[in-house]
């Protein structure tokens, strides 16, 4: 599979340049998200984050996804995609999750590009997260870069079975059977009936 309108050692390049500047933008995220942590810890005594993880999408996932998607071979569809750079924030508790998007939207130099609450309104499949799109700046030498970072913001319980969902459905080829895919959606309902009661237990505590 080839980009049209360039060869391979342009394209090679491109990503080498869009993977560092990608980069950055993790970088300045994942900074701006411990700062606030820190800073809750000396306010409240409390850390809101449980741990982060940040990835970058390889090439082959790239083009898988513009394949996917059923854009063009082209350079130009790379733009499109959104989730180049990717933050995971794993907080302790529901409100924390709240929490932390409120404070880190607040940044003056953080623009909210998309919103989708996966918590309020759970995927089909049972799949609980906040997922945000921001756009946030990167200083180089010669310019300033604006790029999309997505970050996804859950619970410890919601995260646990998002990675046990992803190794499952991956693991296998063919469909995940009907009655295997209900199991998971139970599951899903009794990790977010835990993440309820884990909150009233740390509000009454």
């Amino acid at each position: 599979m080839k980009f049209e309108g360039t060869g391979n050692i342009e394209f090679n390049e491109l990503y080498r340049d869009l993977s560092m500047r990608y980069t950055a933008a993790i970088k300045e995220i994942s900074t701006k998200l411990e700062v606030l942590d820190i800073e809750y810890r000396l306010k409240h005594d409390y850390n809101p984050i449980h741990h982060m993880q940040t990835r970058l999408k390889s090439l082959g996932s790239i083009m898988e996804k513009i394949s996917r998607k059923g854009w063009p071979m082209e350079v130009t569809s790379i733009y499109k995609i959104t989730d180049f750079a990717g933050v995971r924030v794993v907080c302790n508790y529901t409100d924390d999750i709240y929490a932390v998007e409120s404070s880190l939207l607040r940044q003056d130099d953080i623009k909210l590009i998309r919103r989708t609450d996966y918590i309020k309104e759970p995927k089909e499949s049972g799949y609980r997260s906040l997922h945000l799109v921001v756009e946030v700046p990167i200083f180089l030498s010669d310019r300033t870069y604006n790029m999309p970072v997505e970050i996804q913001i859950r619970t410890i319980a919601m995260d646990t079975w998002a990675s046990l969902e992803h190794e499952l459905k991956y693991k296998k080829k063919e469909a995940m059977p009907e009655y295997i895919a209900e199991e998971l959606k139970r599951c899903a309902r009794s990790m977010a009936e835990i993440d309820a009661t884990m909150q009233r237990i740390h509000k009454m505590y």
